[in-house]
Order: structure tokens, then sequence, then C-alpha cells
């Protein structure tokens, strides 16, 4: 049986990983070409912290999510508390092997500016296929934003500290957010392969039984038929369409709605059963919300 491991604090975690001395209790840095421990084969472990991690290599394959992630292509791995990372077989180490992690406690930034936009760096929920691929440019450009992070590590804590590592903190990570916008631009052929199949996907669900039997489709549901995580196909279709994946599908629901409106006799609440709401009045708020007309109104317009 595997082992689960959840390290709760920045402190448990430089004991593991047999770093020097604890710098701050909220925020680590580490750089992997010193500290990269081998960990028992089939060890899981999850945080109670975010983590930022680029390197070219690590002593153990590691999985997160449901896939293996290869941080021999020195990809950019992000990862929020509680997401869970595995640790299998043992890898040779390699000579150039170079890397580093920033890591920080949710403590550091609650009540902060920072703390109340975490949710905007969705990229702590997207899966390994979807990491970030940096170039050259891009991973000096972030291991400066490390090298600043350590250095006030080093500086005495005092009453500007915690602002300042913040703000350093908020500088990666706004650079990670324009990096993905990046590659978002330069995949995007296969960005309007994602598109074409999403359109595909809701319009087979809208004109099918699926609706009546299985209700609303979810975001959960449109990104597992794409293997794609939620928050990854969101941002891809909001970068693309400028609408997210919620809003795509609400799309194809008011257009449905439009044509059980003006071709039934159902009753308003009928409809809204039939369109997998559980609650009519939601309905009749959303489609005015998108159509500006309540579905009654919709209904005599059309029959005018």
């Amino acid at each position: 049986m595997s082992q689960i491991l959840h390290i709760e604090t920045i402190t448990e975690m430089s004991g593991m990983l047999r770093l020097p001395r604890v710098k701050h209790p909220l925020v680590a840095v580490v750089d992997f070409t010193q500290h990269d421990e081998q960990f028992v084969e089939g060890l899981k472990v999850t945080l109670g912290f975010y983590a930022v991690m680029f390197k070219n290599y690590c002593a153990n394959k590691v999985k997160y999510g449901q896939q293996s992630y290869d941080f021999q292509e020195a990809n950019l791995l992000c990862v929020a508390p509680r997401q869970c990372i595995s640790f299998d077989e043992p890898v040779a180490r390699q000579a150039d092997a170079f890397g580093w992690g920033i890591f920080f406690h949710p403590d550091l930034i609650r009540g902060a500016a920072l703390g109340k936009q975490m949710r905007a760096y969705s990229f702590f929920s997207y899966e390994t296929k979807e990491a970030l691929h940096l170039s050259d440019k891009e991973k000096d450009i972030l291991l400066d934003c490390f090298k600043k992070i350590e250095e006030e590590l080093d500086e005495r804590i005092d009453k500007h500290s915690q602002a300042i590592l913040i703000s350093n903190i908020e500088l990666l990570l706004n650079h990670c957010l324009r990096f993905y916008d990046r590659q978002f631009i330069t995949r995007k052929n296969a960005n309007k392969d994602v598109l074409s199949q999403v359109e595909s996907i809701l319009t087979q669900y809208f004109s099918s039984d699926q609706l009546d039997e299985k209700g609303l489709p979810t975001v959960k549901f449109l990104a597992e038929q794409l293997h794609l995580s939620p928050d990854y196909l969101s941002d891809l279709l909001k970068r693309e369409t400028g609408m997210h994946a919620q809003d795509r599908i609400h799309f194809h629901l008011i257009e449905e709605a439009k044509l059980r409106l003006l071709g039934s006799d159902l009753t308003v609440s009928e409809l809204a059963y039939s369109l997998g709401f559980e609650y009519p009045q939601y309905f009749s708020r959303l489609f005015k919300t998108k159509t500006g007309l309540t579905p009654l109104a919709f209904r005599n317009q059309g029959q005018a």
C-alpha cells in the first residue's frame, strides 16, 4: 500500500529536504542542485502550502494528478495546497542537474491583496500535460524572481519583510500568467482543434437525449471529454473566444431553450425542468440575463 504524507508547514519541508536552517516560517526557496532528496517509491505527498518548481531532473519519477511528470523537459510545475504528488521509482542523477523551487504558505498572503486574487492564478490546477514550457528568456526572468526572494530571505526579518516577499511572489506569478498567455498563442492551431471539439460535444449533447437524461453538462464533464483540466479548458476558451467554458455551456443551453419555447406548449416551469433545472426561477433568471427577455416574453415575441 502506498504511503501518504502530508507536509503542513515550511519548517517540516525544510527538515525533510535537510535545509541548513529555516529562514522564514512561511516562505522557503530551494536550490535543487544542492537539495534533491530521493523518496521512498510509492510515497504520496500533499502540501499545506503553494509550490512553484522548475527542474530538469528529479531523484524519483513524479506523478502529479493522474499523469507522470517529466522534469527532464525542464517545465514549470505549480502545486496548490492539498494537491497530491506521487513519487515512483528512483532515477539516476544527471550530471547537469539543476532547478529551483519557491514554497509559500497561505498564511503569508492571507489578508493581503495577493491572497484575495490567488484564484486568478488558475494554472495551479492545470494537469501535467498543461505545464508551462519556458523559453530561455523566460527561464532567466523567473530565475531572477527566485534570486530576489532568496536575497530577501537572507535579510533580517523586519516590518517590511512580508510586504517585499509578497510583492516578489506576486511578480513571479504574474510572469507565469504572461508566459501561459504566450503559450496559448503559440498553440493556436491545437487550440482551434479543441474549440471545434467543444462545439461538437455540446451540439451533440443538446440535440440528443442526454440533456433530458443527465441534466445540464458541467465544465468538469466537458473537460473530461477532452482530457483537460477544467481550469485549463476554461482559460483556453476565454483566451480564444472571450467566453469561459461555463459561458459556452450557457450559450448552447439558451439556444436549446429558445427552440423549446417556440416549438412546444410546455410551461416555463416544465421547460426549465426538462432542461435540467431543479428550480425554474434559476432558469428564468439566467434566460433574462443572457437575452434581456423573460422566457414568456421571448415566446410571446416569437409568436406575435
